[in-house]
């Protein structure tokens, strides 16, 4: 339909936590800066396909998914290209942007190259963002 805008369940999540003072907080305490790109993607969606996305912006951007098990949403820093890195063997088509986001979680900094690239880039996972705790309201502190 003219005019009408797709969200994905992604895109609303990523805009709430952009709406809350906390949300933004906790993004910016992992590299995120306000007008940093955010490229939305699916678990099974190529780190090719996604890192083709993320190329277009020519800056450092965060990558975010929706983890299809848990529902937690997820982000991963990807810098820029780098001549000075090690330059390691490409991605495989076949590799969903999930892997590299498990390696991040469980290497903690991941060094990788899309097919795009002449250079290797690093990533790093930005933890899962929680919220704030609830404050009790007046009533709930006298148990009511």
């Amino acid at each position: 339909m003219p005019g009408r805008i797709v969200r994905t369940k992604t895109a609303e999540r990523v805009s709430e936590l952009l709406g809350s003072r906390e949300g933004r907080k906790h993004l910016s305490e992992y590299g995120w800066a306000q007008g940093m790109p955010i490229v939305m993607t699916v678990s099974t969606e190529s780190v090719n396909d996604v890192m083709g996305l993320v190329s277009m912006h020519g800056r450092s951007v965060l990558v975010a998914m929706l983890d299809p098990q848990t529902d937690e949403l997820k982000f991963l820093y990807v810098a820029t290209p780098n001549p000075a890195l090690e330059t390691v063997g490409c991605e495989k088509d076949s590799t969903p942007i999930s892997d590299l986001f498990e390696r991040a979680e469980l290497q903690g900094l991941v060094t990788f190259r899309s097919k795009y690239w002449e250079s290797s880039t690093v990533t790093h996972p930005v933890p899962v963002f929680h919220g704030a705790p609830e404050a009790k309201s007046y009533a709930q502190h006298f148990g009511r």
